[in-house]
């Protein structure tokens, strides 16, 4: 019976992995054969033309532009929040406030994009705001911070507590710990934490809709609307048009070479990071 239970478990589970193969590779297969004859030197390095949205000449170099700079400086100001919240729940934080945090951090983890997006509209149409780079930028830091703050968490629970031991007895503060011992250790789980929430925040598309706007041009200033390549696929892959479609394909497959970017990216990096911890 035993014997039969583990046969069971292991087909389910091959079984269930075998799936999940099979349907990734559909998706890719389907975006790829789809995506690549769209691609060109113009659809990369050119904004949309007159007649664009009609089978017209031009580009998404504006999405791609503006995806690259909504999911840089949301990243970056999601680790400005994030990494600081991470020491205090690690240094200063009592066990039940620490608990407390991660739970609701667990909640926001959960909640959809997309209620993100309607709080940042919210709070832009509160503050007089008009849709720009720079409310996307704050709308999706905000739905990266709690996987931001989760990734990086768990990394820094796995420094041995006797590191921190160890720089108290030598006379250092909290303070530190937290930059030259804790820091230094999870150093490799930061930059993968914050790679993931880029990959995360970068591929989007409801926290961006309503906050960041639409347009043709590249932003030039954080006031200014930005388009991004979850959009561009959106409004494209709704066109009559087959050309149209086309370049949505074309759109999706730069957006998962971005994504794919990424992770690599984020495994080669922390693999270098290595030397910085104690083993």
């Amino acid at each position: 019976m035993r014997r039969f239970k583990d046969v069971l478990f292991k087909i389910l589970a091959g079984g269930a992995t075998l799936l999940l193969i099979l349907v990734l590779a559909a998706i890719v297969v389907t975006i790829v054969r789809k995506g690549v004859p769209a691609l060109d030197w113009d659809l990369l390095s050119k904004g949309p033309g007159g007649g664009f949205y009609l089978g017209g000449e031009g580009g998404i170099a504006n999405a791609i532009v503006g995806s690259l700079y909504l999911g840089l400086g949301a990243t970056a100001l999601a680790l400005l929040i994030g990494f600081p919240t991470v020491l205090y729940l690690r240094m200063y934080a009592a066990a039940w406030f620490a608990g407390l945090i991660r739970g609701l951090l667990d909640v926001l983890w959960g909640v959809p994009s997309i209620v993100f997006g309607a709080f940042g509209f919210t709070v832009m149409v509160a503050l007089g705001l008009r849709a720009s780079l720079l409310a996307g930028i704050i709308t999706v830091a905000l739905f990266e911070l709690p996987i931001m703050i989760r990734a990086i968490d768990e990394i820094v629970k796995m420094v041995p507590y006797e590191l921190e031991e160890a720089s108290f007895a030598m006379g250092a503060t909290r303070f530190e710990t937290a930059v030259r011992v804790i820091a230094r250790q999870a150093l490799p789980g930061i930059i993968t934490g914050a790679l993931l929430a880029f990959g995360r925040g970068v591929g989007d598309a409801a926290s961006v809709l309503f906050t960041a706007g639409f347009t043709d041009n590249i932003p030039h200033a954080l006031s200014d609307p930005a388009a991004t390549l979850p959009l561009a696929i959106f409004f494209q892959l709704g066109s009559p048009f087959e050309k149209v479609q086309q370049r949505a394909y074309g759109a999706a497959l730069i957006l998962i070479i971005v994504v794919l970017l990424t992770s690599i990216g984020a495994r080669v990096i922390s693999a270098r990071l290595q030397h910085f911890t104690v083993k």
